[in-house]
């Protein structure tokens, strides 16, 4: 099997870690693991690059990982703290001399077409980014550049959300509940990263101790979550209190699953 490699752009929540105005521990540390960019993963598989959700710091992320290249852009829903970025595709656009693919659903779409109108319009702007939106559905594995992605449905409060299995990895963030029959596409990968807020409850999240009983359900062997806010508390003293095959994930990890 190709292995995937993926590395963490960013893994914080919508406002980003630290966060404006604030000074508490979390936000005033010089732990750079406690630093952390608008959540979203830089996939590499079979000779191709995949951003999962393009935030407002991708401009910043892909000059910070060097990444020169992308085949597609997925996307798991329309906050903007995983949309806002898509202008910022418009180097990639004159140097590959394509339009990027954006992978989503007919709702992120619709909304895309609003938010970034004069990228969509008839009478197009001439500097807009060149984006080729690529329909994806629940229940409908879906292939980038050839490689076989497989959608999971999660809800995120009263909205839906789309998470990923590649091959023995399974990408979920902004996830607050999810129906038995998408937990079952999840069972059997190796690796699982999942979004866990902070520690105490969420209207729209999970928490850290949700996250760690749905990744207990889901019976994965290795996790890691993402999407984490100032609240979750020191990066140390968090990971030192997780079980031993649960991790905090933090900006500019690595992995590699076989």
């Amino acid at each position: 099997m190709t292995p995937i490699e993926l590395e963490f752009l960013g893994t914080g929540t919508s406002g980003g870690v630290p966060l404006i105005g604030c000074d508490c521990p979390v936000c005033t540390s010089s732990d750079l693991h406690n630093h952390r960019l608008r959540s979203s993963v830089l996939i590499r598989c079979s000779k191709t690059s995949v951003v999962i959700d393009c935030g407002p710091d991708f401009r910043q992320q892909m000059l910070r990982c060097s990444q020169r290249t992308l085949d597609a852009i997925v996307l798991t829903h329309e906050h903007m703290d995983h949309v806002a970025g898509l202008d910022e595709v418009r180097p990639l656009n004159y140097q590959q001399k394509v339009d990027m693919p954006i992978f989503c659903t007919d709702r992120v779409a619709n909304r895309l077409k609003q938010q970034f109108s004069y990228a969509f319009g008839a009478d197009k702007y001439p500097g807009a980014p060149g984006l080729r939106l690529e329909t994806i559905y629940p229940n409908q594995s879906f292939k980038v550049a050839g490689v076989e992605w497989i959608p999971i449905l999660g809800q995120h409060g009263t909205w839906p959300v789309m998470g990923f299995r590649i091959a023995d990895l399974v990408y979920l963030t902004d996830v607050s509940a999810m129906a038995e029959d998408q937990v079952a596409l999840i069972r059997g990968a190796k690796v699982l990263v999942l979004n866990a807020l902070r520690k105490t409850s969420h209207v729209s999240h999970f928490s850290l101790d949700e996250a760690k009983a749905f990744a207990q359900e889901c019976a994965v062997p290795e996790v890691y979550f993402t999407h984490i806010s100032h609240q979750m508390g020191d990066h140390a003293e968090v990971e030192n209190s997780l079980p031993s095959h649960m991790h905090l994930a933090y900006d500019q990890l690595r992995l590699t699953i076989q």
